[in-house]
């Protein structure tokens, strides 16, 4: 099941360049302290989530693994990323909480 709040506030992160994607992209955001929330799709390779989640917590930065790739990639309109770094602090807001309500409630992205 999709949620439309979800889909709406990446794709509006997403036109505003508060979004960014991919693996090296994120990464360099990340060792600057740009990156507010950090979002990891499910079917990433477990290297790739390790990697990124312990990079996270050296930093500091909030991270949800969450959804898949082909479906982020359709809302964002970034075909085949898997790691979407969120550098507004209040899309990351908003997106967190969405994704943690979904989560709650058993939702699948």
């Amino acid at each position: 099941m999709s949620d439309g709040k979800l889909s709406a506030y990446l794709g509006f992160a997403s036109k505003a360049r508060k979004l960014q994607t991919g693996y090296n992209t994120c990464l360099s955001l990340l060792e600057r302290r740009k990156v507010r929330l950090l979002i990891v799709a499910e079917d990433s390779s477990a290297n790739t989530i390790e990697k990124m989640t312990s990079k996270c917590e050296k930093t500091g930065t909030e991270i949800r693994v969450f959804g898949s790739k082909e479906h982020l990639s359709q809302v964002t309109g970034n075909a085949g990323k898997g790691i979407y770094g969120v550098t507004d602090d209040n899309f990351a807001k908003v997106i967190k909480q969405e994704i943690d309500r979904m989560r709650s409630e058993g939702k699948v992205f």
